[in-house]
């Protein structure tokens, strides 16, 4: 399969307006799947793939891609993020002072969370992003997401869906230096077909797939501290690349940083443009600030970079992201 491509250098930096409405028109799915679809490329992803990611557990070897969800999280506040809250309801001190109100010595502790749905490893759902007022399959924006939620492709739509082929592009590793790329680096078609054919045969990516992206940007900020993480400079996907993205037709993809794609943005007075483009128009799930170090260092020793993977959101009715725990087993 062909994908059209050009280099960043190609872009009117100028002009992200004109970039997005070409892209949109040339990948959008919108009417593939009928006007009440809600799933988008999870359509691709069917009991047979599904069948071929179960295929693929072969030592039983299993790796958690979820960073932590805790007060010592990257989240810095922007449009009210902030890093989760963790409570406790009832302790093992209050068991031990009685003050719990339980019969015959039984004591029990008790907790609440409260935090952003996208304070961690998330997915970003079909309602997250809009473009010039219209969601996913050409809804308007206000249709779909309202004071209550979204009430058309909330989160919960997907729930048993997210779990089949996994592939690692560990882009860190096969063009990256010590095996992670800096930040403003443009991830190009080229650069990832690069990284398929140095992993192999097996990595090759196609209908259905869940396609985790590492650059290392996750670990050198758990080297240097978390300082820009959320929001600032990052390796990530060049706008380029929503061909690729359109033309292999993957379930969903996740990524090691922040926002998926590069930042700063390629465009002039530009925000999240490949954004704008593969979620209302392409109907992709995107995945962020997953944690593939683990798995990446498994991958990189044994040369298996396919494996079963299941990766459900929190079933939030109505929620446009949600935390996710994803496992990859091999």
């Amino acid at each position: 399969m062909t994908h059209r491509s050009s280099s960043p250098l190609s872009l009117d930096r100028s002009d992200p307006e004109g970039a997005i409405a070409a892209a949109a028109e040339r990948c959008s799915n919108w009417g593939r799947w009928g006007a009440d679809d809600v799933l988008g490329t999870l359509n691709f992803l069917d009991e047979n793939k599904r069948r071929e990611g179960a295929a693929l557990v072969r030592r039983g070897a299993s790796f958690s891609l979820a960073q932590r969800f805790d007060a010592d999280g990257p989240q810095k506040g922007w449009r009210r993020r902030t890093n989760p809250v963790h409570t406790m309801l009832d302790t093992g001190l209050d068991a031990e002072r009685g003050a719990q109100g339980f019969p015959h010595g039984i004591g029990g502790a008790d907790d609440v969370i409260f935090m952003p749905l996208q304070a961690s490893t998330q997915w970003d759902g079909l309602g997250h992003i809009f473009d010039h007022g219209l969601a996913y399959n050409g809804r308007r924006a206000g249709d779909v997401v309202t004071s209550e939620g979204d009430q058309v492709t909330g989160i919960e739509t997907t729930a048993g869906l997210i779990a089949g082929r996994g592939v690692l592009l560990d882009l860190g590793r096969a063009i990256g230096e010590n095996g992670e790329l800096p930040d403003g680096f443009a991830i190009t078609t080229e650069h990832l077909e690069a990284t398929i054919s140095v992993q192999g045969s097996a990595a090759q990516v196609g209908r259905g797939d869940l396609v985790l992206v590492r650059t290392g940007r996750l670990a050198r900020a758990r080297r240097e501290g978390w300082g820009d993480y959320a929001g600032g400079a990052s390796p990530g996907l060049s706008f380029t690349t929503a061909d690729w993205l359109h033309g292999t037709e993957i379930a969903g993809i996740a990524t090691d940083t922040w926002g998926f794609e590069v930042r700063p943005n390629e465009f002039e007075h530009a925000f999240q443009p490949l954004h704008q483009v593969v979620i209302p128009h392409i109907g992709l799930f995107l995945g962020e600030m997953w944690d593939l170090e683990a798995l990446a260092a498994d991958c990189a020793a044994d040369g298996v970079y396919e494996f079963w993977l299941t990766a459900a959101p929190l079933p939030v009715t109505g929620a446009v992201g949600a935390p996710v725990a994803p496992i990859a087993v091999k």
